[in-house]
């Protein structure tokens, strides 16, 4: 693999974009009090890089790839989540269609990632 450091994953740069786009939508007035709901989404957007950066560091590709699901799995928590907040009114439709194509277009990056490690290992 010819990628040196952790932030020149694309993925995790997806990610990053992601968890900036969700910490901008929970300093809104409202969102912003629901802390149990703030803290759930801004955990799981913040876990999308995060899972990408350990996995980096993992030791093998097959623990890479478990990491990369895990981040897989938390670009859907974050989707699941941002319904709560359109039907609590703490986004608007907008901001949920933006944030939502994010963490896809996040997850469509790790599977792909997902797969070049896994036709790297045969």
């Amino acid at each position: 693999m010819s990628i040196k450091r952790f932030e020149d994953i694309e993925a995790w740069s997806v990610a990053r974009k992601l968890t900036q786009e969700v910490y901008l939508a929970v300093k809104s007035d409202k969102f912003s009090r629901d802390w149990g709901l703030k803290d759930q989404i801004t955990r799981a957007s913040g876990s999308v890089m995060h899972n990408i950066a350990e996995g980096f560091n993992s030791g093998s590709k097959k623990d890479f790839a478990r990491f990369l699901s895990y981040a897989q799995r938390s670009c859907t928590e974050v989707q699941s989540q941002l319904y709560v907040a359109l039907d609590q009114q703490y986004i608007d439709s907008n901001s949920f269609e933006h944030i939502y194509e994010l963490a896809e277009h996040a997850k469509l990056k790790i599977g792909g990632f997902i797969r070049y490690l896994k036709s790297e290992e045969k």
